[in-house]
């Protein structure tokens, strides 16, 4: 081989090395993109079946149907209309329209010695994980909260075993303070980790606290999470309540759900219904609209170097 074949060789050589270092550099540099586009994707959307109580009353089966060709993956219980005691049933009823129980809101009676099997039970058979206590006048009692939270502990530490869990879920009084604390906050405190705070972001928001900073102030237990449309006082002429039409930035909560909430179920809460239309269209235009807002998401991560989502908070 002569000085100018060796010379070609060598220059072979380093440009294959030179394209397999820049492809495996390039590979590397667009992971972190490809992670986040993932992430948010990842999270399964339920809705709060409060949203569309009438039509439940009127007829369940029908209204399980309808959230089903929306487009939802799960459903939130707010009572089951016919089926207590039949968990068969709508187990069989949810697998026939492939929806997940993503939880259910119940009340803290069903977490009492004498309930706490049946309760169990039930919702085992329903496919059922999350138990949410919605509401409990003891929650904001400066001494009945102390034990309340005790209760929620001991129901965790029964539930765990079955692959369940239990939580609360705020409003805006929750928000109140005993002393220089929210009464939210003395309930994480006194709760263990297993204890799920079901954030309703709408209404956090509405307290005047941000909800991802809750959200990454006790990471890996909004393991369920309300998306409620809010609009808040300032914004009542301009804005609406649907999800991407409302005061909240819904995105970046997203974001903080996917990077340390734990999150493993959004749920839609269409709780009132403007221009008078019917609580079916305006569940489905919230739903359109937090997907339109994900998507968006997932496309600014697709198309930011760093893997990083730039989202104004």
């Amino acid at each position: 081989m002569n000085n100018h074949d060796s010379l070609l060789a060598i220059e072979r050589l380093w440009t294959r090395r030179s394209m397999l270092k820049a492809a495996v550099g390039a590979l590397a540099w667009d992971m972190p993109r490809q992670l986040r586009a993932a992430s948010a994707a990842k999270i399964p959307i339920a809705v709060q079946l409060y949203s569309v109580r009438g039509d439940c009353r009127k007829d369940f089966d029908a209204a399980l149907e309808q959230v089903a060709k929306m487009g939802f993956v799960g459903v939130e219980f707010a009572g089951y209309y016919g089926y207590e005691g039949k968990a068969k049933e709508l187990r069989k009823r949810l697998d026939d329209l492939n929806l997940k129980a993503a939880g259910t809101h119940i009340n803290t009676g069903f977490f009492r010695d004498e309930t706490i099997n049946n309760t169990i039970e039930f919702h085992r058979t329903l496919g059922c994980s999350f138990l949410i206590v919605p509401s409990d006048a003891a929650f904001t009692d400066p001494e009945k909260s102390k034990a309340l939270a005790e209760t929620f502990n001991k129901t965790a530490e029964i539930l765990k075993p079955h692959g369940m869990s239990c939580g609360y879920h705020n409003h805006r009084n929750e928000f109140r303070k005993d002393g220089d604390k929210t009464y939210w906050d003395l309930f994480a405190e006194r709760t263990n980790k297993d204890v799920i705070l079901q954030q309703d972001c709408g209404w956090t928001a509405a307290a005047g606290f941000d909800p991802i900073e809750y959200v990454k102030k006790y990471p890996g237990r909004t393991r369920t999470v309300h998306f409620k449309p809010t609009v808040m006082a300032q914004d009542k002429e301009t804005k609406k309540a649907f999800l991407g039409q409302d005061s909240v930035n819904w995105g970046p909560i997203y974001s903080a759900c996917a990077s340390v909430g734990g999150t493993e179920w959004i749920i839609v809460e269409q709780e009132t219904y403007p221009d008078g239309k019917p609580a079916m269209e305006c569940t489905q235009i919230s739903l359109a609209g937090l997907q339109k807002i994900l998507s968006e998401l997932q496309m600014r991560s697709v198309h930011t170097p760093t893997g990083r989502t730039h989202t104004k908070i």
